[in-house]
């Protein structure tokens, strides 16, 4: 199974977002947080988020780029777990038994595009806001030289 996690590059995400993602992070696109934004909402760094910003799901933060790496079952269900709770602490959901599907709707989404690509694969998203709401599109960049492992770290410490 793979998923993606947060890549910094630079230091670039420090200065375009509100709540920069440290690298290594799972992350899905996030498109949810902006689902009632109009026009009034694209201004600064909320802007650069809905432009460009992939969401991290343990830090709630926003990375300009993603790379795609293997994800273990047990990695993914603590991704969901933490999501749903999110979803209820954060944006209104009233409860886990409500959340849960959400949140397993939103990674897999995310876990379906990344099953597509090599390991190491960068991930960008541009978003517009439509009459129809959020348009979302995706650009890759294929591995080069250097592993995810140069950027992100993988699996815990211990």
């Amino acid at each position: 199974m793979k998923l993606a996690r947060t890549l910094r590059l630079d230091v670039s995400d420090d200065n375009v977002f509100e709540n920069p993602a440290p690298s290594g992070e799972w992350a899905i696109s996030g498109g949810f947080e902006f689902s009632n934004w109009t026009e009034a909402h694209l201004t600064g760094k909320p802007r650069q988020a809905f432009s460009n910003g992939w969401y991290s799901i343990e830090s709630g933060g926003r990375a300009s780029f993603v790379g795609v790496c293997d994800i273990t079952p047990a990695e993914l269900e603590q991704l969901r777990q933490t999501l749903a709770q999110t979803f209820v602490e954060f944006y209104g959901a009233p409860d886990i038994d409500a959340a849960y599907p959400v949140a397993c709707e939103e990674i897999d989404q995310m876990r379906s595009m990344c099953e597509d690509f090599e390991d190491n694969t960068l991930l960008m998203v541009s978003r517009t806001l439509t009459e129809l709401g959020v348009e979302e599109t995706y650009r890759t960049r294929a591995p080069q030289g250097a592993s995810l492992e140069a950027f992100a770290v993988h699996g815990s410490v211990e």
